[in-house]
């Protein structure tokens, strides 16, 4: 009688450790990022720009030359500079963030390019004597630069960028006289009502 051979069955090798740990770590890693979006802007400093931002138009619509109308807006783009980091500074520390985190730095990096394109395409519609078309360059490129860095933050501000993008379009059709208007329904009621969402959606 022959001899009887027992088969084992093949066996799938299991990942090797190294390579789960890795795809663990990666997970983390990336559930931390989405969470630190969630706190990376302060929904008060954006109604505080947004109300800043009424007073410029204010005293812009006051201004005789369009030299001080810019400069009036300069200057408050200055200040909300200024609000938006001490606000954000603020919210991190209170929820013992480090403010320049992962998801911090890709806003920054997102926002930043349309700004700088928007201050280079000022000085050159400015010399070009193409000053009507200012107003909807700003809302545009700063509804853009909102769009990009917002992919990193909550929902509600990419939405916001939209707003501002749609804004700047209708800056570029309508009557130069509405530009002051459309520059405070951006940068003063879009501010407010988008940052009282996040103010009370994301913790302040």
């Amino acid at each position: 009688m022959g001899s009887i051979h027992l088969v084992n069955p093949q066996l799938e090798e299991p990942p090797a450790l190294h390579e789960r740990a890795m795809d663990n770590l990666k997970y983390i890693r990336e559930t931390m990022e989405r969470a630190t979006a969630f706190t990376a802007i302060s929904g008060w400093g954006q109604v505080a720009i947004g109300v800043s931002a009424l007073a410029a138009s204010f005293i812009s619509a006051q201004q005789k030359t369009f030299k001080g109308w810019v400069m009036v807006w300069v200057a408050e783009a200055l200040i909300a500079l200024l609000i938006a980091g001490w606000s954000m500074d603020r919210k991190a520390r209170a929820v013992k963030m480090p403010l320049f985190s992962g998801p911090g730095r890709k806003v920054v990096f997102s926002l930043s390019p349309p700004i700088f394109a928007g201050c280079i395409l000022t000085l050159v519609l400015y010399r070009a004597h193409l000053t009507n078309a200012i107003p909807g360059l700003w809302l545009l490129l700063y509804g853009t630069g909102v769009v990009t860095g917002g992919m990193f933050s909550v929902s509600a501000v990419p939405i916001m960028g939209l707003c501002f993008m749609a804004l700047g379009g209708a800056a570029f059709l309508a009557p130069a006289e509405f530009a002051n208007w459309l520059m405070a329904a951006g940068f003063g009621g879009l501010h407010i009502v988008f940052g009282v969402i996040i103010a009370r959606r994301y913790g302040g």
